[in-house]
């Protein structure tokens, strides 16, 4: 796939990929189902889940680490500030031969434009929130966030 067709994938899934709504059992459905598909494949990951900046969920795997929780902490942060999800923006800016630093505004030890942070979007309020998983390639942590929201918003 060209990275032209990468980034239109990624945008439609994100504006597809909205709830009606979103609560706490909502967020403990999210997670609940991520920790499944990631125990099925015995995947070290570590998934977050928040609502503005209260959190909501979050969960270790086996062979995840505390370096997992720094990295959602700065994957969450490209998500808050660009309202796009972590591997979008990542995307967007290997496209234009960019990194995420200075330039942009912003501390690369504090943010990362790495796969895995998806904005929790609902239907008349716009973003509200961040499900992210850390442990993965960056192309996979965004594919199982985007595998659960399929399922769950389908």
């Amino acid at each position: 796939m060209s990275d032209d067709d990468l980034i239109k994938k990624i945008e439609s899934d994100e504006q597809r990929l909205v709830f009606r709504e979103f609560d706490e059992d909502t967020a403990w459905e999210l997670g609940s189902l991520l920790v499944r598909l990631a125990r099925e494949s015995r995947l070290p990951v570590a998934i977050d889940i928040r609502r503005g900046q209260q959190q909501l969920f979050h969960a270790a795997l086996p062979g995840a680490t505390a370096e997992n929780d720094s990295w959602i902490e700065r994957k969450v942060r490209v998500v808050q500030r660009f309202d796009a999800s972590s591997y979008l923006v990542g995307r967007r800016l290997a496209a234009k031969g960019q990194t995420l630093g200075a330039e942009l505004g912003v501390d690369p030890a504090l943010f990362a434009a790495h796969g895995g942070a998806f904005p929790v979007r609902v239907t008349g309020a716009g973003t509200i929130g961040v499900v992210t998983v850390s442990g993965l390639p960056q192309a996979d942590d965004h594919a199982l966030v985007v595998r659960a929201l399929e399922t769950l918003i389908s």
